[in-house]
């Protein structure tokens, strides 16, 4: 059992399955309140440049709130960047919004000054998101979309998970990517999905 891991956790706001990730991450941390969480932006608009990508009209619209994280991330630190993807989260997955009230809506709720929008709209922040995005590809490879989790220094796409899992079986979970992550010659399991993400 690990109880005092280092777990940075890279999500771009618009993906579900990064949602459903994040939760159980929260459930570690409740559960495990000595872990270290650091939430990390990246951009799936950054990922699927160039790539013939179904969802990148999607991603391009979403590019606004990364560059508004990256941008808090920097200047009011993990714990509100924290907050603005709860409120960015709880409206887009659980609420299934994506009207232009939303993000406005979510730095209010996070507490984070309303010129942070302005000033990601003026590029202010372009770099600073390019630069959290690459810490995160930068460790696992390119072949990747979001989440990314690093367990104390090794990263790996994913969990993908549905539902997020609650008490001992998030533990459980937990353990598993840690001894995974303690193995230098593991790289990848996958299965087929076989459901979408419940948020509930």
């Amino acid at each position: 059992m690990t109880s005092n891991a280092t777990i940075e956790f890279w999500f771009d706001p618009v993906c579900p399955w990064a949602w459903m990730t994040s939760r159980w991450i929260d459930e570690v941390h409740r559960l495990r309140p000595e872990t270290n969480v650091t939430w990390r932006v990246m951009s799936l608009a950054i990922l699927n440049e160039g790539r013939n990508n179904t969802h990148a009209e999607a991603h391009q619209r979403m590019l606004l709130t990364c560059k508004v994280a990256a941008g808090v991330d920097a200047e009011l630190g993990n714990d509100r960047v924290k907050a603005l993807y709860d409120a960015l989260g709880t409206r887009i997955h659980v609420g299934e919004r994506r009207d232009d009230d939303v993000l406005a809506e979510s730095v209010a709720e996070a507490q984070v000054p309303a010129e942070f929008v302005e000033r990601a709209q003026s590029g202010e922040f372009d770099e600073l998101l390019q630069a959290s995005h690459r810490s995160g590809i930068d460790l696992v490879g390119e072949d990747v979309g979001t989440p990314i989790i690093a367990v104390d220094g090794v990263a790996f796409f994913g969990p993908v998970i549905s539902p997020a899992p609650k008490g001992n079986m998030a533990l459980q979970l937990f353990d598993g990517v840690v001894a995974a992550a303690g193995y230098d010659g593991f790289f990848e399991l996958k299965r087929s999905r076989t459901r979408g993400p419940q948020f509930d």
